[in-house]
């Protein structure tokens, strides 16, 4: 896997290569490229698709000690990591955090087609009990590193009111494994994510809302239509902040839509990037 040293430190990413439209996915918290696979697979025969390992959990790299690891921080290295391989025209694809929110009105340059998936935004943060748990977890000593030891067991992270809540799907072991074993082993990956959830308040959200009616270029709002931590109600109202968007529910799914229903998904973006070709 390439990696590209960004000002917070070190990152993977995952890249397809190719010389078609470029579609970027940005994973949520506790998460890592994986969580994307069948949708690059079904993407990549006509599309350049790259997913960044954001630090935000499930990365391998520790970052610098004076990282800006806030939302506000992890979207500046989203938009620093399309810079640096100076992507252009992207097609951009959130899921689960809401960190592409943050980039509209501020580094939206390079964006030409938003994408948001069942994701935080608005007042919706932290999202249902699963963020409610973290982040109190995150403001005790130690407690991020107790919470996430369940993750050893993997029924009790398919716990509805844990990971299993987040998707309709079961979720594998190994997939389960891939995701919480740095946050299990690697203290310094516990600190950059306790940053995060310490430095992240919902009025970062309800602020970058306001942004939103000025992005005037295509969205598409995909939610999950069985979402229970991101109502779909969060993402109509979403919807309705965006001049040129366009709202759907994917049947079956939860917040992990990328995972309960990924042919629908895919079928959505192809339709939006088809139905909304550059100037």
């Amino acid at each position: 896997m390439p990696e590209i040293e960004l000002s917070a430190g070190t990152i993977d990413y995952e890249d397809t290569g190719g010389d078609g439209p470029v579609v970027v996915l940005a994973h949520g918290l506790g998460f890592d490229e994986s969580v994307w696979t069948e949708v690059t697979r079904a993407l990549r025969p006509d599309f350049r698709v790259l997913v960044p390992v954001l630090p935000i959990g499930s990365h391998r790299r520790p970052m610098r000690l004076d990282a800006d690891l806030s939302a506000h921080g992890v979207a500046r290295l989203l938009a620093e990591f399309m810079d640096r391989l100076d992507l252009r025209d992207v097609t951009l694809v959130q899921n689960d955090t809401g960190t592409a929110q943050l980039l509209v009105g501020v580094r939206d340059e390079r964006i030409a087609r938003l994408v948001l998936t069942s994701c935080e935004a608005l007042d919706n943060y932290p999202p249902g009990v699963q963020g409610r748990v973290l982040s109190a977890a995150s403001r005790i000593p130690g407690g991020v590193f107790l919470l996430v030891q369940t993750f050893r067991f993997p029924f009790l992270a398919r716990m509805q009111t844990s990971l299993g809540g987040m998707a309709k799907r079961p979720l594998r072991d190994e997939m389960i494994a891939r995701w919480y074993t740095p946050l299990l082993t690697d203290r310094h990956i516990r600190r950059d994510l306790v940053k995060f959830l310490r430095s992240t308040r919902k009025d970062c959200y309800l602020k970058a809302a306001g942004n939103l009616p000025s992005f005037t270029r295509p969205a598409l709002v995909a939610w999950g239509a069985e979402d229970r931590m991101m109502p779909p109600d969060t993402g109509r109202r979403l919807a309705r902040l965006l001049p040129a968007s366009r709202y759907v529910e994917i049947p079956g799914a939860r917040t992990l839509v990328q995972l309960d229903n990924p042919a629908a998904l895919v079928d959505e973006v192809r339709r939006f990037v088809e139905d909304n070709p550059l100037p």
